[in-house]
């Protein structure tokens, strides 16, 4: 058995505690906030499989695979629902993209088909379908609360034995050569350090700055923040809009119906690159451009009081692909999700732990594809389809 310590307790962070943990290895997990403050539990709460890559898709077709069974593993509710997800074209060469993405989807098992606007109002009864020509819908997506499927994994983490700790800041590592080994990590003042075998850095927007504690350039491995904006409504009747809805044309704008209260969130590609990475300030032009879409979308909308805004952020590599793998001889990175660290953290999170422990995975990830060293080769992948 070795001693793995994780940096980060975002739902990566925290999920692949569990699964070393599940493995037999010791794990000591930090999280200089408390566990989820970052990304984790600002997210939209959407889970897909319609990438427009393989690697993505294959990636997530396995996820989406491990979150129908995570309630059954983990002993809790987790409020996974397969209410899938519904993309609308406004153009003929759009629909024309969504055929060729469909062709590639399906090649991978990912059930997607093309549909005609009455059955998209079918699915979506406050649809208005007027100004769309055709939808791309795979049933199987769906949605999970963050809260608790992060909770979930920590209890089960703790329970195998995880060391985890918030409000506990990483600050600095000590060395042998490339060899981390040991953390050194401020706790109510007072710095300490603790004995390693490995370190996963699984911080995301903060990646950087522990890829420069370990003595790698800052920028080895890019990730910058931007800041994303969520806004919403009061309660809605059940079922009005519970896949989530995106026209890709209309600057990735999206509903979707929440899983627990059934208030609709609202979301779009309207992001600023963040001032700081304390910057969580939600903005009045966000407001107005993410309502104007979302009452494009759904008019009736227009009449749903708006009860919340927040923001959080994307962690963007340039390519919009995470950076996952091996940096050092004992120091991993898995980071810079660009949005899609919740839905991708089933998958990763055994990847990485099956990676540290043994050599290798099962899990059907590209590691060359998600190579974190590509940035510096100057071999960026396509992009990786990202919405607002």
């Amino acid at each position: 058995m070795s001693k793995v310590a994780i940096i980060g307790g975002g739902i990566i962070g925290v999920a692949t505690a569990y699964e070393l943990a599940k493995l037999g290895e010791e794990v000591i997990l930090f999280e200089k906030n408390y566990f989820g403050s970052g990304s984790t539990f600002r997210c939209a709460t959407g889970i897909r499989a319609q990438f427009t890559d393989e690697a993505n898709i294959r990636l997530m077709k396995y996820a989406v695979e491990r979150w129908e069974k995570l309630e059954e593993e983990l002993g809790f509710d987790i409020n996974f629902r397969q209410t899938g997800y519904l993309f609308l074209a406004t153009s003929e060469e759009e629909i024309e993209a969504f055929k060729n993405n469909i062709r590639l989807q399906n090649k991978f098992g990912v059930p997607t088909r093309l549909i005609d606007m009455d059955e998209a109002k079918e699915i979506v009864p406050i649809l208005n379908t007027e100004p769309f020509l055709a939808g791309a819908w795979n049933p199987k997506d769906g949605k999970a609360n963050p809260f608790k499927t992060l909770f979930a994994y920590l209890f089960r983490a703790k329970e195998l034995g995880v060391d985890a700790r918030e409000h506990t800041e990483v600050v600095g590592f000590e060395h042998e050569g490339d060899v981390i080994t040991a953390v050194k990590f401020r706790s109510n003042g007072k710095v300490e350090s603790v004995k390693v075998d490995a370190v996963l850095n699984a911080a995301n927007a903060w990646a950087p700055l522990i890829n420069e504690m370990a003595g790698l350039k800052r920028d080895l491995v890019p990730i910058t923040a931007y800041k994303h904006q969520l806004v919403k409504t009061e309660p809605l009747e059940r079922g009005q809009a519970e896949p989530l809805v995106c026209p890709p044309s209309w600057d990735d704008a999206y509903i979707i119906q929440d899983g627990e209260d059934g208030g609709i969130i609202c979301g779009a590609g309207i992001e600023h690159r963040a001032k700081s990475l304390d910057d969580y300030e939600p903005t009045y032009d966000f407001l107005r451009g993410v309502l104007r879409y979302a009452t494009m979308i759904a008019p009736p909308l227009r009449y749903a009081h708006i009860v919340r805004q927040w923001a959080g952020f994307y962690a963007k590599t340039p390519d919009k692909n995470p950076a996952i793998g091996k940096l050092l001889d004992n120091f991993y990175i898995a980071a810079g999700f660009s949005g899609h660290g919740f839905m991708m953290a089933p998958a990763v999170a055994q990847a990485m732990a099956e990676l540290i422990a043994k050599g290798r995975s099962k899990v059907p990830l590209d590691w060359e594809w998600y190579d974190p060293y590509r940035f510096g080769r100057g071999e960026l992948r396509s992009s990786a389809f990202q919405i607002g």
